[in-house]
């Protein structure tokens, strides 16, 4: 039997060597996989899909290539994160929006919270000649989501690096070259790859000017190839070029003419390619950002329909698949980062102090994710600035953060809005602004509105941020109103009648301004106000003025603020409070008596919104004079529902302009708002008020209530809100109408 045993021996010897031998052959064959994704906008999600499936069916990923949304798609799949968390991602970001550019109101200064909701158009001025938008969108926001997704990869420059080596392509905007990305700052590389034209700004990278990289190569496997990769699986979501009905936006042009190149040379590329997977999402456009389940669904449609040579290729691949890390494992710090270091660069026209109050961060302290990116939108909203980069690299203590800015190179803008109402009728506004024309910080802004009331604004302010800034304004503003005048006929002390009164403003004020987080100010200041108030009458048979006033006056102010409503018109939730103090010191001349006084008034709102859509909108408003007011021209004046009111003017509803006036009042009231479909809003106000001169004095409040309603319809337009209201008041039996087209201003 021993030889039958040593049979057994020399058998399981045999076997064991040629074990042996094939997992060497296995191993010394191992097949290097390159992904190769192209552009396509929102086609691109198509590639996630293939992603899953490939994931699904143990591929090994050994290199990737891509150009614009293949470049993003590609470079966070490099960078750590799986097929299933890119699909969580998309679901999460929307794209669309991101395109806009859109900040919250919070990220806006003070200066404009008051006054950017005034344009309908802007456009740039370059040696003062006009000219039109680089494009729809400057991709700062795309450019933050991007940063903050790679933040663990920040310190990798060299993208062969990364967990799965990577690069994407880009053009030269001025030579039409293609640019091969492989190297730099992850982020800016990818921005740049997808930045096409007319819809998002070019990237600076090394002196060039970079643009969509589809322009150039859309589809880079010959590059891919001569990265020694054995076998190449290319997805190809780009479209085709579309008939002349089909071409209805400046970005669908652009993307046809960008399409003649695409297309060249395309059938080779294919025959390069091992496994050619064409997802079926001809039928959407490359902004069909919301079918995200259904262009996902279509790249695992293609790949499964290939199940059987991606099963095939799994085997062949034996070294074991690296981990996926997720975003969670990879992060620099999960919720907050201790800044130890912050480096600005490209602030040649505004001042370190500047950039970092807009940024609301300090060197030692901790800052969350949240705020980080907060601080960047706030910089973001001054629109200084062409691009915001920035970075975060591990130190022994903490983090440092390099922050790279490329400041615009438009500085003059020129402006336009258009409005109508029934108290200033109707009104075109021109804008000049221009930035830092005497020093670093500042921006002069002027206005004028040209039609039934003419009117100017001038500011000239220099924003320091949370440090100490100081302003310049001058206005004029003018309008004419019918009100009842006692006295004016000769039946008697109590009779009057209704008479047109002409009503200006020419107001000079110099101030100092200091805010906390842009939702608080404090401003103090000086003013010299030149007041006007008439009308004609017929004396001797002969059209003389009236003057109810007409005198200048210098004064002294202080005005207290806080604003933190989500929006300029309509807003959904938030607070608003102003105390003004403007104490009237001396008369230069007047119709009338003067004997220095005071007055105190502010305004109180608060917003809050159920269910996205019924919001209940709370506010108030009082005011008292302090010593003697001798002229009736200074009391507080209710009526109309105008919101650009000057002086001591108080929107009521119900009453007609100046209809109420006193030297004391307070009011309260509640607007319930809904919006029955985007941007449309149908509401019900209700407002009450005391008007009288010892309101304070007695507290003499409910002895003679008034009362205003109105029901409304209103629209948020590109030009401005369109609103439609009709009000009422128990104490009349008038009703009014309110009409208001356009921006206020």
């Amino acid at each position: 039997m021993w030889y039958m045993k040593f049979s057994f021996f020399f058998i399981f010897l045999f076997l064991s060597i040629q074990s042996f031998s094939q997992e060497e052959i296995r191993i010394e064959k191992d097949v290097k996989v390159g992904l190769v994704l192209s552009g396509g906008g929102a086609k691109g999600y198509a590639h996630v899909g293939v992603l899953k499936v490939l994931e699904e069916n143990g591929i090994r990923v050994d290199y990737i290539a891509g150009t614009s949304m293949g470049a993003i798609i590609g470079a966070l799949y490099a960078s750590g994160y799986s097929a299933q968390e890119l699909d969580s991602l998309i679901h999460v970001h929307d794209f669309s929006t991101l395109t806009k550019d859109e900040v919250p109101r919070e990220a806006y200064s003070f200066y404009q919270k008051e006054n950017k909701g005034k344009y309908a158009i802007s456009l740039p001025m370059n040696k003062w000649k006009i000219g039109l938008p680089k494009s729809i969108s400057k991709g700062q926001n795309i450019f933050n989501l991007l940063s903050q997704l790679t933040e663990h990869v920040h310190q990798v420059e060299d993208f062969s690096k990364l967990p799965i080596p990577f690069f994407c392509i880009a053009t030269d905007l001025e030579t039409g070259e293609e640019v091969v990305l492989d190297r730099g700052f992850l982020p800016e590389a990818i921005r740049a790859s997808s930045s096409f034209p007319s819809v998002y700004t070019p990237v600076e990278i090394d002196g060039r000017m970079l643009v969509d990289g589809g322009i150039a190569d859309n589809y880079p496997i010959e590059l891919l190839k001569a990265k020694g990769v054995d076998y190449i699986i290319g997805v190809n979501v780009q479209g085709k070029l579309r008939d002349r009905d089909e071409l209805n936006s400046a970005p669908e042009i652009l993307m046809q003419v960008a399409g003649y190149q695409m297309y060249e040379g395309m059938e080779k590329k294919i025959e390069m390619t091992d496994l050619y997977l064409r997802p079926k999402v001809s039928e959407y456009r490359n902004f069909s950002f919301e079918a995200t389940n259904e262009l996902i669904k279509a790249g695992e449609d293609v790949a499964k329909s290939h199940l059987v040579e991606i099963k095939n290729l799994a085997r062949r691949q034996n070294i074991e698949i690296k981990k996926n890390l997720s975003k969670v494992d990879l992060l620099v710090d999960k919720e907050e980062i201790r800044v130890t270091e912050i480096v600005i660069t490209g602030n040649d026209n505004y001042t370190d102090n500047y950039c970092l109050d807009k940024l609301n961060i300090e060197v030692g302290e901790v800052v969350s994710q949240e705020n980080f990116i907060k601080g960047i939108e706030t910089l973001s909203a001054t629109g200084n600035f062409e691009s915001i980069q920035y970075r975060f690299l591990r130190v022994d203590q903490g983090i440092k953060v390099e922050i790279k800015l490329r400041e615009s190179k438009i500085v003059n803008y020129i402006r336009f809005g258009a409005h109508y109402d029934q108290l200033y009728k109707t009104g075109i506004l021109v804008n000049l602004t221009m930035k830092h024309p005497l020093f670093k910080n500042d921006f002069l802004s002027a206005d004028l509105i040209i039609g039934d009331n003419i009117r100017y604004n001038i500011d000239y302010f220099r924003d320091n941020g949370d440090n100490y800034s100081y302003g310049l304004n001058s206005r004029f503003d003018q309008f004419k109103m019918d009100i009842f005048i006692e006295g004016l006929e000769e039946d008697g002390p109590n009779s009057g009648i209704k008479t047109p009164v002409k009503y200006s403003d020419r107001s000079t004020q110099f101030y100092v301004q200091t805010t906390f987080k842009d939702k608080f100010a404090l401003r103090v200041g000086a003013e010299f106000k030149d007041l006007k108030a008439f009308t004609n009458v017929i004396v001797d048979g002969e059209n003389v003025k009236e003057y109810f006033e007409n005198g200048g006056y210098g004064i002294l102010f202080a005005k207290v603020s806080y604003d933190s409503y989500d929006a300029d018109y309509f807003p959904k939730n938030g607070f608003f409070l102003e105390v003004n103090y403007i104490n009237y010191l001396v008369s230069f001349y007047s119709v009338s008596d003067f004997n220095p006084f005071a007055q105190v008034y502010g305004n109180i709102g608060y917003a809050y919104t159920f269910f996205d859509k019924l919001t209940f909108h709370l506010f108030g408003a009082a005011g008292v004079t302090i010593e003697s007011n001798v002229n009736g021209v200074h009391d507080y004046i209710l009526g109309g529902n105008n919101e650009n009111f000057v002086n001591t003017f108080v929107k009521f509803y119900g009453y007609d302009v100046a209809a109420l006036n006193a030297s004391s009042f307070a009011k309260t009231g509640l607007t319930i708002r809904y919006e029955i479909f985007k941007n449309n809003h149908v509401s019900f106000t209700g407002n009450f008020a005391e008007v009288d001169d010892t309101l304070w004095e007695n507290l003499n409040f409910f002895q003679n209530v008034r009362s205003g309603y109105a029901v409304g319809y209103g629209l948020k337009t590109l030009i401005g809100p369109i609103q439609l209201q009709y009000s009422w008041t128990p104490d009349t039996a008038q009703g009014l109408w309110y009409i208001n087209v356009g921006f206020w201003f």
